[in-house]
């Protein structure tokens, strides 16, 4: 199956070589590959997510994806 998969901000490091400049990657896995497998795939600490979106809806870290799913995640942000 194919997923789009977005790292933000200080996760882009994680990110395997993007082409083209954009923030956006399609990347293959086995069908019902786990959020948490993709992120053990690419190496991205668990601890350093604080918010996953799976088609712009919050999504769980253990939830399964489907072909064609936009998966989002996010590091805890600080600021002000």
């Amino acid at each position: 199956m194919k997923i789009e998969l977005r790292l933000y901000a200080s996760l882009g490091r994680y990110m395997p070589e993007r082409k083209g400049g954009s923030l956006a990657q399609v990347m293959e896995f086995s069908e019902g590959t786990t959020i948490g497998e993709v992120l053990q795939k690419l190496n991205v600490p668990q601890n350093a997510v604080k918010l996953i979106f799976v088609n712009g809806v919050r999504a769980r870290i253990d939830e399964a994806l489907k072909d064609g799913d936009r998966v989002g995640i996010f590091p805890p942000v600080a600021g002000g």
